[in-house]
């Protein structure tokens, strides 16, 4: 897949440079004002963008991302790209979390290794072992999370707001890049040169967990990919819980 090559497009720089600066204004008063804070990184092009910026501004927020023990081999080849590529830069080092490994250990015993197919809720029970537990306790202290969501990504997004209460969490939740256009993030990443996953250029505009994430075609929604035997409405992993399913 070959992206137009946005840098030529000057009313599209400008517009990525001027959200580029609001986004990066934001970090810094949650910086200043929520520590400690933590960005939740899923890997994703857009949460590589974050990661530029808080990279690029020392800020010490800490950046972490779950591992769920079924993540596509490209997703972790990039998480060695980051730690190369920004480890100098970032005041926090990146954390990497797992799932607790007897709770694993126990529903496989019990359901199978692929038993997330069998109903949305085994699927969701898969989901809360693998991401949501990890979350709480990544997020176990802190003042403020983060997260790369755009109101565009999906129907279970519209309406993303830049900040909001999380209750679940008893904390501040911001999406910096809430406004941004698909266009202006593949923008920045070519205009700062971020690397990001290899799959994004194989139509994986979403990347989760290998078995559970699949190519879209054009026109799909850009979540499409991901737990696609489901309905739309119902297609987010409890990551969000303010997010409507």
């Amino acid at each position: 897949m070959k992206r137009p090559d946005y840098s030529k497009d000057a009313e599209l720089v400008a517009s990525v440079e001027r959200r580029a600066a609001q986004a990066q204004a934001l970090l810094q008063e949650i910086a200043a004002k929520y520590s400690p804070a933590a960005f939740a990184s899923s890997l994703g092009v857009e949460d590589m963008v974050l990661t530029d910026l808080i990279a690029r501004s020392g800020l010490p927020i800490e950046i972490f991302t779950l591992d769920t023990g079924r993540l596509h081999e490209e997703t972790y080849t990039l998480l060695s790209k980051v730690r190369s590529h920004y480890g100098p830069q970032l005041k926090l080092p990146l954390r990497v979390l797992f799932p607790r490994h007897e709770t694993v250990e126990a529903w496989v015993g019990t359901h199978g290794i692929n038993a997330f197919r069998d109903s949305v809720e085994l699927r969701r029970a898969c989901c809360a072992m693998r991401k949501v537990e990890p979350l709480g306790r990544a997020l176990a202290g802190k003042k403020a999370w983060i997260t790369g969501q755009r109101a565009q990504q999906s129907v279970t997004r519209t309406g993303l707001p830049l900040q909001e209460d999380d209750a679940a969490h008893g904390m501040q939740k911001f999406n910096p890049l809430t406004e941004w256009s698909e266009r202006e993030v593949w923008a920045y990443v070519q205009l700062h040169e971020v690397p990001y996953n290899e799959l994004h250029d194989r139509f994986f505009p979403s990347i989760g967990c290998s078995p559970c994430t699949r190519s879209v075609t054009p026109g799909e929604d850009l979540r499409a990919g991901r737990w696609w035997w489901e309905n739309p409405e119902l297609r987010e992993c409890g990551l969000h819980p303010g997010t409507k399913a």
